[in-house]
């Protein structure tokens, strides 16, 4: 059985939500050195598998300077810092694969909380 320790809370991430996703990133210097820093990958869950549990991804999805970028994140992995939930958009899917097409983006409507 898998242990993990993380100190992320139990918040269930749902295809829809906005999120930022804090990732560690380990870069060697001109000198040799490793450096560690935060990148921030900011975008809308498409999908989410395995729910809570240990082994549970979700694939965030954002589009930069006229390109999709899709990445999948490990929840638990010791590598993300923390995932934050920007907003809520109200929808009917479990996998929201049709948002690559660009036409569909205008018809997400924001969750009233």
């Amino acid at each position: 059985m898998n242990q993990t320790t993380t100190t992320q809370p139990a918040v269930t991430y749902k295809p829809g939500m906005q999120v930022k996703v804090y990732q560690k990133i380990k870069e060697m210097t001109a000198k040799g050195e490793e450096k560690e820093r935060i990148q921030v990958f900011e975008g809308m869950i498409i999908a989410a598998r395995h729910g809570n549990e240990a082994g549970g991804t979700i694939t965030v999805r954002k589009i930069s300077h006229g390109v999709g970028v899709e990445k999948i994140f490990p929840i638990h992995s010791p590598v993300i810092n923390k995932i934050e939930v920007e907003r809520q958009f109200e929808v009917r899917r479990a996998k929201l694969h049709y948002l690559r097409d660009p036409k569909f983006k205008r018809k997400l409507q924001e969750k009233k909380v």
